[in-house]
Formats: C-alpha cells, sequence, structure tokens
C-alpha cells in the first residue's frame, strides 16, 4: 500500500526518505518546487508536487494512498490543511511536529476522525516518540502516578526547521500541565539538577510536546519537561520574558529567520553518528512513592527517521486505529525499544 511523504526536499525528510529506501519502502515523494521532481527521478519514485493552500489537489494528490508522512513544518501552519486532506480522503496522518498547539488541535478532532476511519498520530519523531514511550513505561511502573517529569539532551545541534520553529515561538513563554491542564509559565519556568545518565546536569523548563502528549498517554495531571541548558542559555530564555512583542514583530521575525537560512541545513552525517539523546523520566504518586527510567540512544535527527519510518511501517501493516493517537497509545510503550540503538533502564 501506498504512502506519500510530504516535505522531501526539508533536511529531516531527506533523513527519513534515506530510511525509507534502507527499509525497502518506496513512498511518493510530495512536497512544492522541482526539487521534489528531481529527488524522485534520482530514486525512481513517484512525485506530487503541490502546494497545502490548494485544498482540492490536496485531496488528488492523496488518491489512492493509504498514509501520510508529513514532514514539512513549522506544523501550527501546515497540519491542518494536511490533516484535512487525510479526513476527507481517508488517509492516515503522521507527523514529525513538537508543537503543543499542533498536538492539541489534533487531538480536538479525535471523533472527526473517528468517523472518517483515520488515524491522527502527530509525532512520530524524536519530538515525542521516545519521551511518550517513556511516560507510558513509568505509567505503568506506577498506576496511580499523579506527577511526571521528564528531561533530555540530544547532542548533535538544530536544522534551520527547528529552528524556525523556535524563532516563531520565541517570547511566547514555556508551559506545563497542572490539574490536567496546560498552564502558561515564563520562560526556564523552573531549572533543576538531575542525572541523565552522565552524572548530574542542569536542566530547564521547556514547552515540550510531552506537555501535551503525556497527558492522553498517561492520564498523568501534572507534567513538567525540561532539557538540558547553558547559562547562556538560560540568559537568554529569561530576557526573552520582557522581549516577547519585540522577538514576534516582523522585522525581528526576518531577522531571525535570515540567520537560520545562513546556517548549514542541519547537522553533518559525522556528526549525527558522534551524537546521541538521554532522556530521564520520573513519576510520584500521592503517598511520595516514585519510579525512574532512563532512555540512550541516536541523536534526535537520526532517531527521528527511524522511529517515523517504524510508525509508517506499522500504520501500512495494518496497525491503525482511528482517531487521534500519541506513539504509544499507537504502538505500545514499548515501541521505542524496537528502535535500533536505543536502550531503556530502569533505575532505583
Amino acid at each position: 500500500m501506498s504512502a506519500l511523504l510530504y516535505g522531501v526536499t526539508g533536511y529531516t525528510g531527506r533523513l527519513i526518505l534515506t530510511e525509507c529506501l534502507a527499509r525497502g519502502l518506496r513512498p511518493i515523494l510530495g512536497g512544492r518546487g522541482q526539487a521534489v521532481r528531481e529527488l524522485a527521478g534520482v530514486h525512481g519514485l513517484e512525485s506530487r508536487v503541490l502546494g497545502l493552500d490548494d485544498p482540492a489537489a490536496l485531496r488528488r494528490a492523496l488518491a489512492g494512498v493509504r498514509a501520510v508522512l508529513h514532514a514539512a513544518g513549522p506544523f501550527s501552519r501546515t497540519s491542518r490543511p494536511m490533516a484535512d486532506a487525510c479526513l476527507a480522503t481517508g488517509a492516515h496522518y503522521l507527523d514529525i511536529t513538537g508543537e503543543i498547539g499542533v498536538f492539541e488541535s489534533l487531538a480536538a478532532r479525535d471523533a472527526e476522525a473517528r468517523a472518517a476511519g483515520v488515524m491522527l498520530l502527530p509525532g512520530v519523531g524524536f519530538d515525542v516518540v521516545p519521551s511518550d514511550c517513556l511516560a507510558a513505561h513509568l505509567k505503568r511502573r506506577l498506576p496511580d502516578a499523579i506527577r511526571l517529569t521528564l528531561a533530555f539532551q540530544s547532542t548533535a545541534g538544530l536544522s534551520r526547521g527547528t529552528a524556525t520553529t523556535m524563532a516563531e515561538n520565541a517570547g511566547r513563554g514555556g508551559a506545563i500541565r497542572r490539574g490536567g491542564a496546560i498552564t502558561p509559565v515564563p520562560a526556564a519556568w523552573k531549572t533543576i539538577r538531575m542525572d541523565l545518565g552522565k552524572g548530574p546536569v542542569t536542566v530547564t523548563t521547556i514547552p515540550w510536546g510531552d506537555v501535551a502528549t503525556a497527558w492522553y498517554s498517561t492520564g498523568i495531571p501534572d507534567i513538567e519537561v525540561y532539557t538540558r541548558t547553558t547559562a547562556t542559555l538560560r540568559f537568554a530564555l529569561k530576557a526573552s520574558r520582557h522581549l516577547d512583542r519585540l522577538l514576534a514583530s516582523g522585522p525581528v521575525q526576518r531577522l531571525l529567520k535570515r540567520r537560520i537560512l545562513s546556517r548549514a541545513a542541519g547537522p553533518d552525517e559525522s556528526a549525527r553518528a558522534r551524537g546521541s539523546s538521554r532522556i530521564r523520566g520520573e513519576v510520584a504518586n500521592a503517598a511520595g512513592q516514585r519510579a525512574c527510567a532512563r532512555l540512550t540512544g541516536p541523536e534526535g535527527y537520526t532517531m527521528t527517521a527511524r522511529t517515523a519510518v517504524s510508525a509508517l511501517e506499522r500504520v501500512l501493516a495494518g496497525a491503525a486505529t482511528p482517531g487521534f493517537r500519541t506513539p504509544s497509545l499507537a504502538f505500545g510503550p514499548d515501541f521505542i525499544l524496537s528502535i535500533e540503538g536505543v536502550v531503556r533502564e530502569d533505575l532505583p
């Protein structure tokens, strides 16, 4: 059964395509511009060149497509038109977003997706497969948990797409979940020390996708997500609290995006090979009992390619339950252990 890989000419899209071909998958390639046709020609693949601003053309492009793996962000702008087309044509929807708003908007379409027989599965990359599966595993270990803390680090650097999404969200502050509700907090709201596997390091709260998804996966009402930070980064995040209007202004956004476009598309192959990712999760119940676990694996973009293609393979094989799903709801907490290079350990 056929799959459409949309956004294939982007940095992460190309990594996903390479992973598809290595596994014997031959997706239809989609996206804007002649580069899509040229890339398809190199690999002998079918291409469908179109943007997301023509709903009728998009629906036609999904004719005969069983599933879409959507890799063209920022997903705050691109997820809705693709999801609309999937719901209209019966194609299952997967993407690699990490944006809280995207997860929430797709979760709100659960009933619509069930009626259409379509699975909406955002976040099949490093955002949020490993952390979501770790959260579900910890919930399995401590079923009455009421608090979840996740912290992570990935060492190879950022792609232009990730940096663009971060630029567009600069000055918007952070987010946690309290009492089951997503709650705004200031940028760099809390900083703590946590051992991600090589001794305690400094980690700071960020509005990572699990603030949305872990609630659906576990039902845990209080959730905080942290990433490793330097003193310089923490200073910049705290300074952004007072510069929200300036950072959101057109001139500053254009300047930030020009700088992003002047840099490399993303970490090169050697940087990704040297890189790694580490995630630690902790849960606690009302009695103060705790459970902790840790994941180690390849760096974030390599992880994204592997998890996204693994998710696509499962969907094409029939493992697609209609409605909104998180990775662990779709494939179980141990899905992450099927990914090459990933190790999970339960901690005392």
